[in-house]
């Protein structure tokens, strides 16, 4: 980290202050920031990797999550790989396998499937055809929620799954305090207290029986 000189980051604020946190004497003035997000222009990407091409080192940093895993940077190492520059994926956590580990699900067959469709009709078909993943392959289905509509998305999962579907909630992964990995059969989850809006949240179904 301390050799690097060249981020890019999905914010550069964060990344600056994460940056800073982590070691004081980090000359962060000295740092070249480039901002990968939803709102970058894509023509601009190849144009961060020009120190790079130049024997400079450039380090990519996800907000909550490894880069280009459910999490903005794969183009930036697309475009490195095309161009035959050198990749070094560095170990972070990963929300998706964290909850995975978690949840007590299997972990030899899975798929995570970002997020499902809004329509709530779409929804229901898209939840069916997991679940019949599940049972067919005995594979474990994974996808996310915009958090603050994390509390719906449980109320959802809980009428629409079979009752007898396992759903397992990962929430706040690595935080001390407010982690939070809960694996019930889906009618068990129809009472639910816990209080998951605006906060970081996995979701995986499983059924009993398949493989592990």
């Amino acid at each position: 980290m301390k050799g690097i000189r060249h981020f890019v980051v999905e914010n550069v604020r964060t990344a600056r202050r994460f940056l800073k946190r982590w070691d004081r004497g980090f000359d962060i003035d000295s740092m070249t920031f480039y901002e990968l997000n939803g709102h970058t222009d894509p023509r601009a990407v190849s144009s961060y990797l020009d120190p790079l091409r130049k024997g400079e080192s450039v380090g990519v940093m996800s907000e909550a999550g490894c880069p280009g895993v459910a999490d903005p940077g794969a183009s930036v190492v697309e475009i490195a790989q095309r161009e035959g520059l050198r990749v070094v994926p560095m170990v972070g956590p990963s929300s998706i396998l964290l909850s995975l580990m978690g949840s007590g699900f299997n972990g030899q067959g899975f798929s995570f499937n970002g997020y499902l469709p809004i329509d709530e009709k779409e929804r229901a078909k898209a939840v069916r055809e997991l679940e019949i993943l599940c049972s067919r392959k005995g594979q474990t289905q994974i996808f996310i929620e915009t958090p603050y509509r994390n509390n719906r998305m449980v109320k959802f999962l809980s009428e629409t799954l079979r009752g007898d579907t396992l759903l397992c909630v990962a929430c706040d992964i690595t935080d001390p305090e407010k982690e939070s990995i809960l694996t019930r059969r889906a009618s068990e989850w129809k009472n639910s207290t816990e209080n998951y809006d605006k906060r970081p949240a996995i979701f995986l179904i499983h059924r009993e029986g398949g493989g592990r």
